[in-house]
């Protein structure tokens, strides 16, 4: 069924869901959502399973007509949608006619919103996934003219419940990002992990998809940047020769051969996908075991949100 029609396709927008997982090792990213909160309590809201694909937009401009009477959901950063040019609420299921317009006018926090419809998007699949990787050929950011059309899959009810204040999440706080030292920290000197440790770093222009290039005090070395190539973690925090750190991200490179000083933790990578060139970052050691912790506690975050749509 034909969904939307695409009159401006915004700064950079794509069909995303899960991603890949399973393909590294032949070279491919997983790629998939950069918040997978949002994206998960998007689609929960009309009734979709967690993997169905939808729209990942940034900062502003994506314009869309409905083309039928549909049911959709927008959650992650507040980019002031518009209904027919009035706010159109976020985090709660709302019913759209034929003929509605939703923009996006601008962004106020965040970077990344997400909008899920009932029965979620369609499109083609590359290795089992919708997620576009346009480096890779695998699909590419939408285009004025485009038309969207839903797979008719929704598995549950439509939830006319908005999700409750508490669990949304604050884009305007901004803590620092956990991390673990490592591999290679001990290619650093003393004074360069102190300096990764204590200053901030701002997000350069240059980032992407693939990875956020920081700009900020240079971290030294002890033995040069270069090793032999082996693989990238999500999150890993990559030193190349001028000392200035690279966050590897969804779309990253599956191998390289620069020294990690340390990697972001799986519970801090939706602040991450939040955002945006020209914002600073910091980063505080943690451990393992704090690590996993986070890790549960975001997991038990999200049944709370499934209990408090359901109820």
């Amino acid at each position: 069924m034909k969904a939307f029609e695409v009159l401006h396709p915004g700064v950079y927008t794509t069909l995303q869901d899960l991603g890949r997982p399973g393909y590294m090792k032949y070279g491919i990213p997983a790629s998939g959502v950069a918040d997978l909160f949002s994206a998960r309590v998007a689609n929960l809201l009309v009734g979709n399973k967690s993997e169905a694909a939808l729209l990942e937009t940034t900062l502003f401009r994506l314009e869309l007509r409905a083309l039928e009477n549909l049911a959709i959901a927008i959650t992650g950063g507040d980019l002031s949608p518009t209904l027919n040019q009035a706010p159109l609420p976020m985090w709660r299921a709302v019913p759209i006619q034929k003929g509605d317009r939703i923009s996006f006018r601008g962004r106020k926090k965040g970077f990344r919103a997400f909008l899920a419809v009932r029965g979620g998007f369609s499109g083609p699949r590359y290795l089992g996934s919708r997620s576009v990787f346009s480096r890779g050929l695998m699909g590419h950011a939408l285009k004025p003219g485009d038309i969207l059309e839903v797979e008719d899959s929704a598995v549950s009810p439509l939830w006319d419940t908005p999700l409750p204040a508490h669990l949304i999440p604050d884009y305007s706080f901004r803590p620092a990002l956990r991390v673990i030292l490592g591999p290679q920290d001990d290619r650093f000197s003393p004074q360069g992990l102190e300096t990764f440790l204590t200053s901030e770093y701002t997000v350069s222009p240059q980032s992407d998809r693939m990875g956020y290039r920081l700009e900020g005090p240079r971290i030294a070395h002890l033995h040069g940047a270069d090793i032999i190539s082996e693989p990238i973690a999500r999150g890993a925090v990559q030193v190349p020769g001028d000392g200035l750190p690279i966050v590897m991200l969804w779309d990253a490179q599956v191998s390289g051969g620069y020294t990690k000083i340390a990697t972001v933790i799986t519970a801090d990578h939706d602040l991450l996908g939040q955002t945006m060139p020209g914002e600073r970052l910091r980063f505080r050691k943690v451990t393992l075991d704090e690590a996993q912790a986070a890790l549960r506690s975001k997991e038990m975050r999200w049944a709370e949100v499934e209990r408090a749509i359901a109820g």
